[in-house]
């Protein structure tokens, strides 16, 4: 639209926009100056009763007049598009002004009492805003507040098909509730705007105390992982206390910010100008030093003038003196400006580009010096599959770095143009918001390995500046410097990691794609041997002997080529494991991946895996908490810990863990299968049947796919009392037998669910025989309780070399 004349309006240049319609800068024609125009959006102006609505909202905010609200000029329509005519402002919202560090008390007395007035103003006629948070309050360049949407976000809270997003000047998309995260505007809801009652201007009181609290403190007063743990954060907790998390507030501002947040809005401020009147008496007691004396301070004004010059000389000489030892170190032991650096994330790579089918350049690219940082000693590397997350929000690093509680953040973006590839990477600190590092990178695109190599050794110095050359050269190293081989390795992990029995199929394409390419890429060789390892591990994807042969004889190719590569130690163990038996051996692969990789999530977690098989439950469980630090936000590894629980017979902990996972992944079947064993565990066996039911039909019927899922409900139905559920459950096994590869061992679980040990011992003899991957589970397995005590279980346990 640039350029183009809309009514009287020509548009000069897009400035940003959100949820709430797209902003222009515009030029009027007719007056001869500059304004913001925003275009609402097409589902709000093509509703004519909301449309209404809404036009009623926004006259009645262009009535409010005052230097602290963003002025609406008009609101009119061209060409069928809807817009309004606001005030051009410049300056920063009060989002990115907090983002990562506090106010200086001067300011925030400033700019609260500036808002407080705003608010005051507008709830004297009657207007409630809904929506105060630091992304829709303005400050300009010469300080001054303005509050923006009045009238948009009293709509969008009321039903409509408005999704009140940010729409403030020269700002993007704020989320505003976003699972698994902080973001939005949930953080800043009153209590009763959660509970979904009738709000009044006090609504807007509660949501300016949870601003005062992160101007104060840079930190939320209520924070969690998803909207329900905010919520709930919101109703029932009381926030950390302002003074401990920022020393220099002044305990009359904690004490005001606490009666904004009082839950009940019959305690809080009543009125805005309450508010206003407080923060000016605290800013006047400030200024004339009458302001929150210290207790040190107060003590000493009771001590005889004469000892308190005494203390004063004494303490004057000692700061003296105190100043020039530290003047001698500084000058002789001059330390680095440099923070310590502890733990880093690397947000997936931004695609700048048009084509989507680059996605895979980006990803990859940010996994693999993910990967390569976790090489470097005494640092803490968040998982890839934690991080990725966050893919949306690449434009707040900050409150991504807080919410991982990360020292640092690293973003990037990826583009092709002409055959060129630039990357922008920047190394960004999350307790201050400063840059720390920033570079850009242009190869040809043939060159995508080299820019990797580049961006990794860089970013080795910053966070390591005593790293020796040939540390920096082990993490910078990439599995091939073939062009188009390690495109197709990044292809083959984009496709695997999303762990769908297609998915996985796609990325061992592509791993043997890039080792024809390149017969030397040790780390192709590991992705191909994981791929293989995870289609056949239990899931009903492929058939056991098809796979584990393959994942062997790759994992051993890549330590052939590689024996310091902790990927392929962790596939060969998971093989040892799974397939071979070899226990001791996979215990030392395992140790060995872990040693190579302290920050490998992935090889953590297939240890834990390994010592629960072994029956070292409070081993395993430790080891599983240890992958979920490194990668909390997995479903597979948070779910994992809920088969530690479950394994170690805590009943309780493990549904808690379940629950936590199937809110990362509510579709991830397993999840809800294996819940449900806990729930049968606990004789809870309705609600164990109701978590299959979630799953609707996929869980009742049993497919070449769907043997782990069906199995497990046909034992939760054995140990019901259902039996006919459960014998028609083994026959649909018996009839699929005939037209693909089942695992006896789902038909033996079921036969132990129902008491029938000699049953039980048949089928799983028949496993035996055919050497199921999913016999290593026999130990931990809660299917197998009834047979424990039978000597046929402990010499089946002898026979796979498993101790006792």
């Amino acid at each position: 639209m640039i350029g183009q004349t809309v009514s009287r309006y020509r548009i000069v240049e897009k400035l940003g926009g959100g949820g709430m319609g797209v902003v222009y800068e515009a030029e009027d024609l007719k007056l001869g100056r500059h304004v913001a125009l925003k275009f609402l959006p097409d589902e709000l102006a093509n509703d004519a009763q909301v449309l209404s609505r809404f036009q009623r909202e926004a006259k009645a905010a262009s009535s409010l007049n005052h230097p602290n609200i963003c002025t609406i000029h008009e609101i009119d329509e061209a060409d069928g598009r809807t817009f309004i005519a606001m005030e051009l402002l410049e300056g920063q919202t009060l989002r990115r002004m907090i983002s990562g560090k506090s106010l200086e008390i001067d300011t925030l007395l400033d700019l609260g009492i500036q808002i407080a007035d705003a608010l005051d103003a507008a709830h004297t006629k009657e207007i409630v805003h809904r929506d105060i948070k630091p992304a829709n309050i303005f400050v300009t360049t010469r300080g001054q507040a303005k509050i923006l949407d009045f009238g948009l976000a009293k709509m969008a809270s009321k039903g409509t098909r408005l999704s009140a997003s940010e729409s403030t000047i020269g700002s993007s998309d704020e989320h505003l509730t976003s699972p698994g995260s902080a973001l939005g505007t949930v953080a800043y809801m009153s209590p009763e705007q959660v509970r979904g009652k009738e709000l009044d201007a006090r609504t807007d009181l509660f949501s300016f105390g949870a601003v005062l609290y992160e101007m104060a403190t840079r930190a939320l007063p209520f924070r969690g992982e998803s909207s329900g743990v905010i919520f709930d954060s919101i109703l029932n907790r009381t926030p950390p206390s302002v003074v401990r998390l920022n020393p220099d507030v002044p305990a009359d501002l904690e004490r005001i910010v606490g009666k904004c947040l009082e839950k009940d809005r019959n305690l809080r401020y009543q009125h805005a100008s309450e508010i206003r009147a407080d923060l000016q008496l605290l800013r006047r007691d400030m200024e004339s030093g009458k302001s929150a004396v210290p207790k040190t301070e107060a003590t000493a004004r009771t001590l005889p003038r004469r000892l308190v010059w005494s203390f004063a000389a004494i303490a004057a000489a000692i700061l003296i003196v105190g100043s020039v030892l530290l003047a001698w170190h500084s000058f002789v032991y001059r330390p680095s400006e440099s923070p310590t650096i502890r733990s880093i994330a690397v947000l997936p790579f931004d695609n700048a580009g048009n084509n989507s089918e680059m996605d895979y350049l980006g990803e990859g690219m940010s996994e693999e010096i993910t990967n390569s940082l976790s090489r470097l000693p005494n640092l803490t590397v968040m998982a890839r599959s934690t991080v990725s997350r966050y893919k949306s929000r690449q434009d707040d690093p900050l409150v991504v770095g807080r919410a991982l509680h990360v020292d640092v953040v690293l973003t990037g973006r990826v583009a092709e143009r002409d055959r060129d590839l630039t990357v922008e990477a920047e190394l960004v600190n999350v307790a201050t918001g400063a840059q720390l590092w920033g570079k850009r990178y242009t190869r040809r695109a043939n060159d995508a390995s080299l820019l990797q190599t580049a961006i990794t050794s860089d970013l080795a110095s910053q966070l390591t500046p005593q790293i020796t050359t040939k540390e920096r050269d082990k993490v910078a190293r990439v599995g091939t410097r073939d062009a188009e081989a390690y495109q197709l390795y990044l292809k083959g992990r984009y496709h695997a990691s999303k762990s769908t029995a297609e998915g996985l199929k796609k990325g061992i394409e592509y791993f043997q794609q890039a080792i024809e390419r390149d017969p030397s890429d040790a780390l192709a060789y590991a992705g191909l041997a994981d791929a293989y390892i995870r289609l056949g591990e239990g899931f009903g994807y492929v058939l056991e002997s098809d796979v584990f042969p393959k994942a062997e004889a790759a994992a051993i190719k890549a330590l052939e080529i590689d024996e310091t590569l902790a990927e392929a130690h962790t596939a060969f163990g998971s093989v040892k494991a799974l397939y071979k038996w070899d226990w001791t051996g996979a215990e030392r692969e395992f140790k060995r991946a872990i040693a190579l990789d302290p920050s490998n999530a992935h090889a953590h977690n297939r240890y834990a895996l390994f010592l629960i098989q072994m029956g070292r439950f409070d081993e395993g469980l430790t080891e599983s908490k240890r992958a979920e630090d490194l990668d909390p936000l997995s479903p597979t590894v948070v779910g994992d810990t809920g088969y530690a629980y479950l394994a170690g017979r805590q009943y309780d902990d493990s549904i808690v863990q379940f629950k936590k996972a199937i809110d990362l992944e509510p579709s991830a079947t397993w999840l809800h299968a294996i819940l449900a064993w806990a729930y049968a565990r606990k004789g809870d066996y309705a609600q164990a049947i109701a978590e299959y039911e979630k799953m609707g039909r996929q869980a009742y019927k049993v497919s070449a796919e769907n043997q782990f899922i069906a199995s497990g409900l046909g034992w939760v139905y054995a140990v019901a009392g259902r039996r006919k559920d459960a014998e028609r459950v083994i026959q649909d096994f018996n009839t699929l037998s005939s037209t693909a590869s089942v695992d006896p061992l789902w038909v033996a679980e079921i036969y132990a669910g129902l008491g029938d040990k000699k049953r039980a011992f048949e089928f799983l003899e028949k496993s035996y025989r055919q050497h199921s991957a999913n016999l290593a589970f026999l130990k931990p397995d809660p299917f197998w309780d009834f047979l424990r005590s039978d000597s046929r279980y402990a010499d089946l346990l002898r026979r796979m070399g498993m101790p006792q």
